[in-house]
Order: structure tokens, then sequence, then C-alpha cells
């Protein structure tokens, strides 16, 4: 499966932004998803995961009722919705796919990885 990643862009502290990730090449709703992102000089953490039928969901402590993750099967789409956003949240993001139906919190639970979109959060 092929993995794009869209929608970062600059926003205000407090803003939000969705991120998508579009999947081709395969049935998408036979994947599970997950977000993550990297700061630079940081490793890549995760953020938020889904399973493949979408009600099961999982988040990062550090964004936890502010972020929300969901998919459109029909579209091949997973989106991350970010609320109040603040600056440490600035990142590139990354949409990752396994091919298993669970929450993988570990970058090494994932087989497949999209380009990530770059969001940049101002004070």
């Amino acid at each position: 499966v092929q993995l794009q990643a869209s929608g970062g862009g600059l926003v205000q502290a407090g803003g939000s932004l969705r991120l998508s990730c579009r999947a081709s090449g395969r049935t998408f709703s036979s994947y599970s998803v997950g977000w993550f992102r990297q700061a630079p000089g940081k490793e890549r953490e995760f953020v938020a995961a889904i399973k493949w039928s979408g009600i099961s969901t999982y988040y990062a402590d550090s964004v936890k009722g502010r972020f929300s993750i969901s998919r459109d099967n029909a579209k091949n789409t997973v989106y991350l919705l970010m609320n109040s956003l603040r600056p440490e949240d600035a990142a590139v993001y990354y949409c990752a796919a396994q091919s298993t139906n669970g929450i993988y919190t570990q970058v090494r639970g994932y087989s497949y990885w999209g380009q990530g979109t770059l969001v940049t959060v101002s004070s």
C-alpha cells in the first residue's frame, strides 16, 4: 500500500489543522493506521492509532483530548484532526499502516509509511 499524507501548514497556537492520509494500492479497510511525528533533533514519536473498523483508537498522552483520529474506508483515507495546537506540536507528521488489526504505538509496528507533512505552530 502507498500512503500520501497531506494537510500540514502554518497555524497559530490554539488553532486547528486536519491531516489526511490517503492510501492506494490495497484495500485500506484491512490496515491499521497510526500517526507519528518527528521534530528536529528528536526521535519519531507516536501520536494516534486506529484499527480497521475505526471504532478502536488510541492516543499519546500529550495529545489526548486535543487530537482525534478517524477513518473513511470508502475514501481510503485516515484523518487526524488537531485542535488547540501548541508550539510543541510542531513537527513533520507521518502516517503509517500495518496489515494486521491492532493498535501499534511503536515505529517498528508499521510496515508502510507515507512521506510526511510539516506542521508549524506559531506562538
